[in-house]
């Protein structure tokens, strides 16, 4: 009875808050829509100058009318309360009461360290640390623990029973999305989250220890504390497939930050996408860094041509003559300058056009500068165009690799790196679908190319060039005689909204758009994936080098390799600080001893991780007949369903059926064709599935409330790294299917 009047208590306390925190939030956004609506009244006519800052104002509004509404759910997570008497309420944001005081901080602020820090054996200041359980707006919960026992005698409304916050959000079902975390990081978590931007982060953690969690809020956390900085640059987000980005999609917005780039790497490059496919040993050929150099040698060796012999014809009557002294001297001139090839090709193609002018002029007994029409002449004939294109031939990234996988000669003369068999196995005739390796070499290629306008684009592009150049003038003279640009406002926003630009163009729209853009902070998951020149497109990208990087090299399908992150990270390693996760919070103790006992059989030493917690009866083993495979799978995934209807409630819940590469088609059209089953297996509008059907690779960085793996002999034999994420993969059950025999370890 005292239990329950204490939980009563602490829970009515704790709702009055709560109640409080609602409408401090509540006023902001009745705050925001006001100002918002005030300035989509003030329509009229006005000046550009006028117009394009309540554009800005505008958008600034609603950005943060959204963010609002992104924290309504689980608003308040928890509660301090400190020796001295004072108590601190922690929350997704930071509110103030009407009288501008601070009412519930935000959970990146230094004062909440302590929420995710303090122990009993180093309390600190903190005397309780009170866990809030909320649904909407209702307290449905509170968990305290008692950090100084000595300090607690004022504390009428101890609530200390109860299955832990994060055991019981272990508990919930999973519906396909993944959760935040912020309500119950853990110690080393929060360190890692906390920790500077400079140089690259690894953060090193087995199955289940929350590595992408942590990775997310971190991305939160720096967007926090460096506003400014990242504001104007952005944070990248590298997932390693479009379901992850889905299973992740709603994290950051739940955290109250929205205007971030989410892709994977082949997304890194606008305009192209990859839909052929490469063989394993074609993609680990062309994710060599020895393209690096291959690219160079390419645009300087296939589209920097020397002439051989002199060249003569007539321009307008007159007899000129093009030799090789006068080709090289103007592709020297040209590259000394440091631009790309296509840019520097101008340079290059001013210089011969001047030659073969004077040479008219002096054969015209005229003066080039009082003969400017001369210049035009040259130009225009098509035997002068023809000798110069054919020194320094413009070229897309896609059209310059197309000739290197179609001619292996003139790879060769490229890529002397490349043993012949590689050359061979690259080989492919042009028009072929663009692959996932390709990717990082166009990007390379772009690099050295610099960019491919024809003649129509560039006449454009300079059109626009000198509109926006003549605007930014006219915005600058409004801002200065209207006493603008003093607050949230600024000259570039102000000639993006002129411009046309406009909210409709945030930084996330325009940072994917561009390949050039460089971000202010990098997040790679599963990053022990990456290529050497997936990571030069990554570095690329930031030259600060300021990464987060996370991974497990034990889920790499051959293992972890000898030279650890060092030799993943190829040249970013040596800037590389390394952290580890230790805990694994998803994967129930039993199935991650048996991963580790079927990878060390396969002699595979994987890295020691500790389970929080066990559940019985989750692993089992169940033999079938191979004929019958199919049929095995739709009986075993209708039990596993019933029994996450019982666990959680009708069609809550969620399981993947992990199978090997060759079996996934089959085993998906069984599992679709059953009326039971149908329904469940068919994604929704937002691409989920409450029954995926996946390979291990499509699983890495998910999690399930239960997995069926299907011949896990098979999946093994794809690599070690494959079956130790297939088995990992779920917080409640595994179901193991095999015909033949099983791995050895596993059971």
């Amino acid at each position: 009875m005292g239990e329950l009047s204490a939980r009563s208590r602490a829970i009515a306390d704790e709702q009055g808050f709560v109640e409080t925190a609602y409408a401090a939030l509540d006023r902001q956004r009745e705050a925001y829509s006001e100002r918002l609506r005030e300035v989509r009244a003030q329509q009229g006519h006005e000046s550009a100058g006028a117009l394009s800052e309540r554009d800005s104002f505008a958008t600034h509004y609603e950005d943060n009318l959204i963010r609002l509404r992104n924290v309504e759910n689980r608003l308040v997570m928890g509660r301090l309360d400190f020796t001295d008497g004072e108590t601190e309420h922690i929350g997704r944001i930071g509110l103030k009461d009407e009288d501008q005081e601070i009412i519930l901080l935000d959970w990146r602020t230094p004062q909440a360290e302590p929420f995710y820090r303090a122990t009993a054996a180093e309390p600190g200041d903190v005397v309780r640390r009170r866990h809030i359980q909320t649904r909407m707006r209702d307290v449905v919960g509170v968990e305290d623990e008692l950090l100084d026992a000595e300090a607690s005698d004022g504390l009428s409304d101890l609530n200390l029973t109860g299955e832990g916050a994060l055991m019981a959000a272990m508990a919930t079902a999973r519906d396909g999305k993944m959760s935040d975390i912020v309500a119950t990081i853990q110690a080393e978590q929060d360190r890692i989250i906390r920790a500077d931007s400079n140089g690259i982060l690894v953060v090193q953690g087995g199955p289940g220890t929350g590595k992408t969690a942590v990775a997310l809020h971190r991305a939160a956390y720096l967007l926090y504390t460096q506003r400014e900085r990242l504001s104007r640059s952005g944070v990248l987000i590298v997932g390693p497939s479009p379901v992850f980005l889905r299973y992740i999609d709603q994290v950051l917005p739940s955290l109250g930050e929205s205007d971030i780039v989410s892709t994977t790497v082949t997304g890194l490059l606008p305009g192209v996408e990859a839909t052929g496919a490469d063989t394993p040993q074609a993609a680990r050929i062309k994710g060599s860094s020895v393209w690096r150099t291959i690219a160079a040698n390419a645009v300087r060796n296939v589209l920097e041509r020397p002439l051989d012999r002199p060249v003569s014809f007539t321009i307008d009557s007159s007899p000129v003559t093009l030799t090789p002294s006068h080709v090289e001297a103007a592709q020297q001139r040209a590259r000394r300058g440091g631009r790309p090839h296509n840019e520097a090709r101008e340079t290059y193609a001013r210089i011969l056009v001047e030659e073969l002018a004077n040479q008219v002029a002096a054969h015209k007994e005229m003066a080039l500068e009082d003969a400017g029409w001369i210049v035009d002449e040259v130009v225009s004939s098509r035997e002068a165009r023809r000798e110069i294109n054919l020194r320094w031939l413009p070229s897309s990234p896609v059209q310059l690799l197309e000739r290197l996988y179609a001619r292996p000669r003139l790879l060769a003369m490229c890529a002397p790196e490349l043993s012949p068999e590689e050359i061979e196995e690259v080989r492919r005739p042009k028009g072929s679908p663009i692959t996932a390796a390709d990717i990082p070499i166009l990007d390379e290629l772009a690099e050295c190319l610099g960019p491919f306008r024809t003649d129509f684009e560039k006449r454009q592009r300079a059109a626009a060039q000198a509109r926006d150049a003549e605007l930014s003038e006219y915005v600058k003279e409004t801002m200065s005689s209207m006493n603008l640009g003093g607050g949230i406002v600024n000259l570039e926003q102000l000639t993006e909204r002129a411009a046309g630009s406009g909210p409709q163009s945030s930084l996330a729209d325009r940072a994917s758009a561009d390949r050039t853009w460089t971000y202010g902070h990098i997040v790679v998951d599963e990053a022990q994936e990456l290529s050497p020149m997936q990571w030069e497109m990554l570095a690329r990208r930031c030259p600060t080098r300021s990464m987060t990087v996370v991974g497990d090299l034990d889920q790499r399908p051959d293992g972890s390799p000898s030279g650890g992150w060092a030799s993943i990270l190829g040249r970013l390693g040596s800037s590389a600080r390394i952290e580890n996760l230790t805990v694994s919070y998803r994967t129930p103790a039993t199935i991650l001893r048996s991963a580790g006992r079927t990878l060390a059989a396969a002699g595979v030493s994987v890295l020691p991780v500790e389970a929080a917690r066990d559940l019985p009866d989750c692993l089992a083993f169940t033999a079938i007949e191979a004929d019958g495979r199919e049929g095995a799978v739709v009986r075993s995934v209708k039990e596993r369903r019933a029994w996450l209807d019982g666990e959680y409630g009708p069609g809550e819940g969620t399981l993947a059926v992990i199978v090997p590469s060759d079996l996934r088609e089959g085993i998906a059209e069984a599992l679709a064709g059953d009326p039971g089953l149908a329904e469940y297996v068919k994604a929704d509008s937002a691409g989920l599935a409450r029954i995926g059907v996946l390979s291990a690779i499509e699983a890495k960085g998910l999690e399930y409330d239960a997995v069926v793996l299907v011949e896990p002999s098979r999946v093994l034999a794809e690599g070690p790294g494959n079956l130790y994420v297939a088995m990992t993969r779920p917080t409640r059950r595994l179901d193991v299917l095999y015909s033949g025999e099983l791995p050895a370890g596993m059971a």
